[in-house]
């Protein structure tokens, strides 16, 4: 459908038909780059050479995904612009033809991944309620879904820009929601570009993820976290250090076993020392 859109969008001359292909392209270039990291990734995961294991392939992919998605949407402005400063003929009723049944398609295929996704979040166990939604929903086939729906949107958008054209005989609505288009994309890029640059530049853990380790940590008052890092190194996973002082301290294996599990650290460094504050020749405890 995305060739099609694509194709008839520049022989029936609407650019609203050409962004709305041009999205649908977008987004499947960026789940087959996606595949394409989870394939090589998954190839290379025994490698020792990555540190932290190749979770960041994906991330990277992700990046240059971005990348690409600002270049369509850039080419799909300016084409826009072309077009509505000088306008061509439309042959409204083909192009309309056509992305009727690309809304159809994407329609179809969105109603076909929201009800298999929430299939996924409510199969398996219910033993820890508060995490369910972490655990058991796909947050892939949930991306999927979304693209999917954001381009039912702009088949949406070109049908009511050609609609319009055909009846009210605005043809300027045809370029202006090319340009609609292009700056969905180009949103979507920036979000994209935003997420994996978090992985790619080792960006600390959000509050929310650090404050919860923090508190499993400590969770004895004679331990006193002196220092932490918490970062992604892939979807969904992290690595941590974390140096704890303490009036009694206990072995690295004990504070790695208060970790959450939910939070998915699969490196972990803990550095642990005893705690020897003093003030006038009486021992302080750690926890003051």
């Amino acid at each position: 459908m995305m060739i099609v859109e694509i194709y008839t969008g520049l022989v029936f001359g609407s650019m609203a038909l050409l962004a709305d292909g041009l999205h649908m392209g977008s987004h499947a270039t960026a789940l087959g780059i996606s595949a394409l990291a989870y394939v090589y990734s998954r190839y290379l995961a025994t490698d020792r050479r990555f540190t932290f294991g190749t979770g960041k392939i994906n991330s990277l992919a992700a990046f240059a995904s971005a990348v690409l998605l600002g270049a369509f949407a850039a080419m799909m402005a300016i084409e826009s612009v072309e077009r509505l400063i000088h306008p061509i003929e439309i042959s409204i009723d083909q192009a309309l033809l056509v992305a009727t049944i690309g809304l159809l398609v994407n329609g179809g295929s969105a109603w076909l991944l929201g009800s298999t996704s929430h299939h996924h979040a409510d199969d398996g166990p219910q033993d820890h309620p508060e995490h369910d939604h972490d655990h058991h929903h796909d947050h892939n086939l949930r991306a999927a879904y979304l693209h999917v729906l954001a381009d039912a949107l702009t088949s949406l958008f070109a049908i009511v820009a050609l609609v319009t054209a055909k009846y009210l005989g605005t043809v300027w609505l045809d370029p202006v929601m090319g340009i609609v288009g292009s700056i969905l994309v180009g949103w979507w890029s920036i979000g994209l570009m935003k997420t994996s640059a978090t992985v790619l530049l080792d960006m600390q853990a959000s509050p929310e993820v650090i404050d919860q380790v923090r508190q499993a940590v400590q969770y004895d008052p004679h331990d006193r976290v002196s220092d932490l890092h918490v970062w992604r190194i892939g979807h969904r996973i992290y690595a941590a250090e974390i140096a704890i002082v303490s009036d009694t301290p206990n072995s690295p294996e004990v504070y790695k076993a208060r970790l959450p599990d939910h939070l998915n650290i699969v490196h972990v460094t803990i550095e642990v020392a005893k705690c020897t504050a003093h003030h006038d020749d009486v021992e302080t405890p750690c926890s003051q």
